[in-house]
């Protein structure tokens, strides 16, 4: 196995940590020695062990002398636990490969000093674009105070979230919502407006992993909410937050360490974060159906077509956001 193998291995352990961890990153560590993976580990959440400690910490044999792959560069600064680069000297570890640079500018460029001067090869950028997937909604976060914000919508071809009557359930298809509910897996909280919830009356939980360190946000003007909804009444109730605007929702989240926030709807509460420049991602499900008029269980489904071609502009100038599409 080559260095992207291993740290390809590094990056899918550590995605098992994303939407566990705020407000530290989702890291993930592994320890080779000899061409042999002896140990992995992932940092699971704030206060626990970092990866590369728990991936010491795993090894089968003494990984004196062994090379550790990183997702993140190692901390040289102790905080809730010790320094990571203490703890790689410590073990006696011959060779550290990191994939993405620290963006906290307390600790960013430090390790590879901190480790050469005690003999320890370092080398980093392997799969740096892969690994930086991870940890964008904590590099938003750590310099700009704010959460990482996705956009997701599910419309018809005609451009429709719903029919006439506010019907939304369901545009999309089962296959796309359980996308939707990959999504609900890595991140912090899910965002809907008042209308929402008083018309699907959704969970918002995760259907597909449990995760139980996912909170609910409200968007409501009048705060004027069913009480027998879902949201406030489910096992999860205590972990469902309202807000009366979307912005002052934004930044209390920030302070609270959420540093990823899903918002699934509706139009005007999407229209109101893009307006005030809050939206990071957009992820838009065209389901090929066009619902015109009409009630939406008499909407014109195209027979025999599952997927509408994606589109991506994840490359605009200037803006930093990316849009991409999920065919349904």
């Amino acid at each position: 196995m080559t260095d992207v193998d291993h740290m390809r291995l590094a990056i899918a352990i550590a995605w098992r940590s994303a939407g566990h961890t705020r407000p530290n990153p989702p890291v993930g560590a592994v320890v080779v020695k000899g061409h042999a993976v002896i140990g992995c580990g992932r940092h699971r959440r704030c206060g626990g062990d970092h990866a590369e400690v728990a991936a010491l910490k795993d090894c089968s044999v003494s990984p004196a002398g062994a090379t550790v792959y990183v997702t993140l560069e190692p901390c040289s600064k102790p905080g809730r636990v010790g320094a990571c680069c203490d703890a790689l000297i410590a073990a006696g570890v011959k060779r550290v490969v990191w994939a993405c640079a620290d963006p906290n500018p307390a600790n960013r460029g430090k390790a590879a000093r901190i480790l050469r001067r005690a003999g320890i090869e370092t080398s980093h950028g392997i799969c740096e674009r892969e690994a930086f997937e991870l940890i964008r909604p904590f590099a938003k976060h750590v310099v700009t105070g704010l959460p990482f914000l996705t956009v997701k919508m599910a419309m018809s071809l005609d451009g429709r979230i719903c029919d006439t009557a506010g019907t939304a359930r369901w545009i999309s298809s089962v296959a796309s919502r359980r996308k939707t509910g990959l999504l609900r897996e890595h991140v912090d909280a899910v965002m809907v407006g008042a209308e929402t919830v008083r018309k699907d009356n959704p969970s918002l939980l995760c259907h597909t992993r449990r995760n139980d360190d996912l909170w609910r946000v409200v968007i409501s003007r009048s705060e004027r909410l069913p009480r027998r909804a879902q949201v406030f009444a489910d096992e999860a109730k205590d972990r469902t937050l309202v807000f009366r605007d979307a912005e002052e929702a934004v930044r209390d989240l920030g302070r609270r360490g959420f540093m990823h926030v899903l918002c699934e709807g509706g139009m005007s509460l999407a229209r109101s974060l893009a307006a005030k420049g809050l939206v990071d991602e957009w992820i838009a499900v065209l389901a090929p159906i066009v619902i015109g008029d009409g009630p939406l269980a008499s909407a014109f489904r195209f027979p025999g077509a599952d997927a509408i071609s994606s589109y991506s502009t994840a490359n605009l100038p200037d803006t930093g956001r990316k849009t991409s599409c999920l065919p349904d």
